[in-house]
């Protein structure tokens, strides 16, 4: 019995000892992983052994065991830059968020640049839904919150999501249900609604103007998954004074920007 025991003691410390190394090795890896940025895109086996504070023999064997893993490869200008598994997990890691992850970066800066309240909204049956908002500050807040149903028939959002369906289901949603009048500019006749929709998908942004809620203006655009179908409206609602007509076409071109932005990152997370 105590020889039993007596010969499983170098095991576990083996393994124990093994344990600590592949920790040390695989902090050695991240730090390594961690020198990378946006303004460094290449390391030299010098300035790795600097990081880590080891002979420049010993930062070459965790470079290679990277480079051998995929996570790093050799730079034709010199050095070593990231490698294609990098690519691979970043790849993976985007498909792990959804819309509203993906969007909401994009939407908190389109609202600090306009300086307006960004709504993100889906289209369920014939109405749409907000599933995410950054709200501007303003002394007057604009209320429309996470969850709410919008109608089919008026606003930027709802025309946009509508704009890019074929135009017989279109018609089939917009006639299976009562049009509501909210403000004077609102449409309710199927028929004027289905030319409105041809305009925005010529222009490929909706601008609305006190259709569901008087002095309210909305601006929308289409944000399209990887096989190109519109599968969200990105939006901004302000009060009309304060996106005059000077305004109007930076704040349009920002409004796209960003859908076509959250669009691209869809794209690639759905690749």
């Amino acid at each position: 019995m105590m020889s039993c025991m007596t010969g499983r003691k170098p095991e576990t410390g083996t393994t124990a000892s093994q344990y600590r190394e592949r920790n040390s090795t695989a902090d050695r890896a991240l730090d390594i992983l961690g020198m990378f940025s946006e303004s460094k895109l290449s390391v030299s086996g010098q300035e790795v052994a600097t990081a880590l504070g080891a002979a420049r023999s010993t930062a070459y064997r965790y470079v290679q065991s990277l480079v051998q893993s995929g996570f790093l490869e050799e730079d034709p200008g010199g050095g070593f830059r990231l490698g294609l598994r990098v690519l691979e997990l970043a790849r993976l890691a985007r498909r792990g968020y959804g819309l509203s992850e993906i969007a909401l970066p994009v939407m908190r800066h389109l609202c600090a640049q306009v300086g307006e309240t960004v709504l993100l909204t889906r289209r369920a049956g014939g109405t749409a839904v907000c599933v995410e908002r950054c709200e501007a500050e303003h002394p007057v807040r604009i209320s429309y919150e996470r969850g709410a149903v919008l109608p089919a028939n008026a606003g930027a959002s709802a025309l946009a999501l509508l704009a890019w369906l074929p135009e017989q289901e279109c018609r089939g949603l917009l006639e299976g249900q009562r049009l509501q009048r909210f403000t004077a500019r609102t449409m309710t006749d199927v028929d004027v609604l289905i030319e409105r929709l041809a305009e925005v998908r010529a222009d490929g942004y909706v601008v609305s103007r006190g259709e569901l809620d008087a002095d309210i203006l909305g601006i929308a655009a289409p944000v399209r998954g990887a096989d190109g179908t519109v599968v969200a409206a990105l939006s901004i609602a302000a009060l009309e004074h304060r996106v005059p007509d000077r305004r109007l076409g930076e704040v349009i071109d920002a409004v796209r920007g960003a859908a076509g932005l959250v669009s691209d990152q869809l794209v690639v997370t759905e690749d």
